[in-house]
């Protein structure tokens, strides 16, 4: 790609070394050529184009992109290692009849996978138990007391989802007393698969199945699909008219999307083809649990991030932990009103609660920050329930890989949640602490990690991370950092017609990011405060066009007090929304940083 046919971006986009947030912008590089080649084969908005082809994304791979099937992404079951056998052990349970137990995980993840297979074994004539441990009382996974009740209950097969992986010592005593378990998981593995009749995870460490971005909901789906391959492979009974897992599709992409996975290849087409089975309305579940947060309008990976799934959450978090699979399972419209309502009080204790957390976890943070690699700050006062929120705040602000500690007392171990900051891998550096005895347990995603400590190791895990990946952080300091514009746009340029070019290539993810957009040389010529927390606003330029929006939690913030003044000039850096509200749709802003121009 010659010079001449890019975008150059040089230094600092718009001369923004140091924003308030204290970030360094940047913008992308685009070929000039398959922009224009966009254009044309694809009747594609100029900015659209220009997106696709900064993003890396080349002309042979364009129709997949823009156009996401399954038929073009879904991978073959046999490719996943133990995947054939899960298959055969299912099927077999279904026929005859036996006592079968689903052991999900308490977040989004593990709700909507244990809900995909409630409903497929009800769809098969077949009951299926919910089994959720309470993350207060059982923590995180399969223990040996979970599967010894299972197993006097009568159970005879237990399919984990969204944990497993890691259990070794609980798939050991589940052994032993002749319970048989089938796990589905996809989290980090360093080692063999623990003792099982199937393992399967495409993050096994024979695992050929390429498909290691995949959340344990996109485990589940495949998995269902093999079920349904082997029952008509044997014509078993009903194997005429087996479930259609497309109709699970949006349970598959609400787990995708609150897992934080790439939305790139089958991620992204169980996203895209699963809002559209959202959109049906077929979820009685999600269709309450919408009603219920005053909800409306056309779904988007918006509602399955920001509406949808903080309040499936709430169960696990400070609730009960089996609600999650309960409703997005449920056929009983009564049922369905009657849980969401339920996870919408608890949705609203848990945010009180987060609030008054951070309140406390900043100073502590912002301290600890100063002088080490890793923020590790907890307090056994703290809600476990809500530590993984703060911890994703947390590192947001301080731009370092963040570690939040919570607990029921000072007398018994604590319970921790990370988030991580790009290209430092925290799951794997919890893996090591606990391979060297700092962790009771612990394990997790590259950007994502739990763990269970005893307090008086705190201290030994601090120095034991923040050496670790001390490194790792010094070499991603920069992108940890920086905020990527995509393009620079006008006020009166921001409006529903932009909306819709920037949706011809959505979703938007992990992956994938929405787009930032910069408006250059504002002013505020409004704003004022909502709910203690969030400042509405509107922008104005030297025409007088103006843009009104919002900026989320940033009272606090070095937003919040820019915000407030009304005769400084700023870039703002801007996330375009689409507004709809009694008929009407407008486009608004949200603020993602702000640069005194």
């Amino acid at each position: 790609m010659s010079a001449a046919r890019k975008l150059e971006t040089g230094g600092a986009f718009l001369g923004v070394e140091r924003s308030l947030t204290g970030r360094r912008w940047r913008t992308r590089e685009a070929d000039l050529g398959l922009v224009e080649a966009f254009r044309r084969q694809f009747s594609l908005p100029e900015i659209a184009a220009r997106l696709m082809a900064a993003r890396g994304i080349g002309l042979e791979d364009a129709e997949a992109f823009l156009f996401p099937t399954l038929k073009t992404h879904f991978p073959d079951p046999s490719s996943f290692a133990d995947m054939d056998e899960a298959a055969r052990v299912i099927e077999d349970a279904i026929v005859a009849g036996r006592s079968c137990a689903v052991f999900a995980d308490y977040d989004v993840d593990g709700g909507s996978s244990g809900a995909q297979l409630v409903r497929y074994f009800r769809a098969r004539g077949r009951d299926l138990k919910i089994y959720v441990p309470d993350r207060m009382k059982e923590g995180y996974g399969p223990s040996a007391l979970a599967f010894e009740r299972l197993k006097a209950e009568g159970v005879d097969l237990v399919i984990t989802v969204d944990c497993g992986a890691a259990a070794e010592g609980p798939l050991n005593a589940a052994a032993q007393i002749g319970l048989e378990v089938v796990v589905l998981d996809h989290h980090l593995m360093g080692g063999p698969p623990p003792k099982a009749r199937a393992v399967v995870n495409p993050n096994r460490l024979d695992d050929t199945s390429g498909q290691g971005a995949l959340t344990a909901a996109g485990v589940v789906l495949v998995t269902l699909a093999a079920v349904n391959r082997e029952a008509r492979r044997r014509g078993s009974p009903g194997s005429n008219h087996l479930p259609d897992i497309i109709q699970m599709l949006d349970l598959a992409a609400i787990g995708t999307v609150c897992d934080v996975a790439p939305l790139t290849g089958f991620n992204r087409a169980i996203v895209s083809q699963g809002l559209k089975i959202l959109r049906n309305g077929k979820n009685i579940g999600m269709v309450a649990l919408a009603e219920s947060a005053g909800r409306k309008g056309s779904a988007t990976v918006y509602d399955f991030g920001f509406i949808l799934g903080p309040r499936i959450n709430a169960g696990g978090r400070v609730g009960d932990a089996s609600l999650a699979t309960r409703l997005l399972s449920t056929e009983d419209p009564e049922e369905a009103r009657e849980l969401a309502a339920t996870l919408e009080a608890l949705n609203a204790e848990r945010r009180q609660r987060e609030a008054e957390m951070l309140a406390e976890a900043e100073t502590a943070a912002i301290a600890e920050a100063e002088h080490r690699s890793v923020i590790i700050v907890g307090s056994h006062r703290w809600h476990p329930g809500v530590i993984g929120i703060a911890a994703g705040r947390l590192k947001d602000r301080l731009h370092k890989p963040t570690i939040v500690l919570g607990g029921v007392s000072e007398h018994e171990p604590a319970k921790g949640s990370g988030r991580s900051t790009p290209g430092v891998n925290l799951g794997a550096a919890v893996a090591a602490a606990k391979e060297a005895g700092l962790l009771i347990n612990g394990g997790g995603h590259a950007a994502a990690a739990g763990l269970t400590v005893e307090w008086d190791k705190v201290e030994a895990l601090k120095e034991f991370l923040s050496e670790r990946l001390a490194g790792e952080l010094a070499a991603a300091a920069g992108e940890a950092r920086a905020l990527t514009v995509d393009a620079m746009s006008g006020v009166g340029a921001v409006d529903v017609a932009l909306i819709d070019a920037l949706e011809q290539i959505g979703p938007y993810g992990q992956g994938h990011p929405e787009p930032v957009l910069a408006l250059t040389d504002v002013r505020v010529s409004f704003a004022k405060l909502v709910k203690d927390e969030h400042v509405r606003f509107t922008l104005e330029d030297a025409r007088g066009a103006r843009v009104s929006g919002i900026a989320f939690r940033a009272m606090k913030s070095p937003l919040g007090e820019a915000l407030m003044k009304k005769d400084v000039i700023y870039h703002a850096a801007v996330r375009v929304k689409r507004n709809e509200w009694n008929g009407n749709v407008r486009a608004e802003v949200e603020i993602v940083d702000l640069a005194e121009a």
